[in-house]
């Protein structure tokens, strides 16, 4: 399959896409972290308008788009356009026309000023000791199977995994890497991409 991994810096979909055989490529306006040697630095809109797909896996930027940062909009009005463009973003890439779509983002307002995700899967589910709900929108794609459940500790009677404080916020320290670092794909949910919509 050619497959194109929209809005992703890591290489770590790609990667896991190339290790079982595909032709697959990473796209975003950052240089890679990975090998560079399969990577479009350019606008994702662009690479997948470019060119033919059998698949794009797009990561659109969730600045504007998370709960987690929606609060801002009303006191800061230039955020409330931002979240505007970001969620124009995610309809054009939505509707580009490649065979098989997945757009994945954090829960948000993709939920209510588009549609609701198709699926919602944990790192938890795919052998990583962390919560973090990631919504996936899909266009001819199964949702992703569970591979490998990590049981959570309980703090108080609530689930808590390794990445999470005893009251439930991420423990990772404000820095200026610190979006990179959260914004990044849990490898084996990239592994079950590759597996599940690999053999398609």
């Amino acid at each position: 399959m050619r497959v194109l991994i929209a809005c992703e810096f890591s290489a770590t979909v790609r990667d896991a896409f190339r290790a079982r055989g595909h032709d697959a490529w990473s796209c975003d306006l950052l240089p890679c972290e990975g090998d560079p040697a399969w990577h479009i630095q350019s606008d994702a809109l662009a690479a997948a308008h470019g060119s033919q797909w059998d698949l794009m896996v797009a990561h659109p930027p969730c600045t504007y788009l998370a709960s987690s940062g929606l609060h801002w909009n009303k006191r800061r009005p230039e955020r409330a356009a931002q979240t505007e463009e970001a969620l124009a973003f995610v309809l054009a890439l939505a509707n580009v026309p490649t065979p098989r779509i997945a757009i994945e983002n954090p829960i948000g307002c993709l939920s209510t000023r588009w549609r609701k995700p198709d699926w919602i899967v944990q790192p938890h589910q795919f052998g990583h000791d962390a919560s973090k709900a990631t919504c996936l929108w899909l266009k001819r794609l199964p949702p992703l199977r569970p591979t490998e459940h990590v049981p959570p500790r309980v703090v108080d009677g609530r689930r808590r995994w390794a990445n999470q404080t005893d009251s439930g916020q991420n423990k990772l320290t404000p820095s200026a890497d610190r979006w990179a670092l959260r914004s990044k794909t849990y490898q084996g949910i990239a592994d079950a991409m590759a597996n599940q919509w690999g053999n398609l």
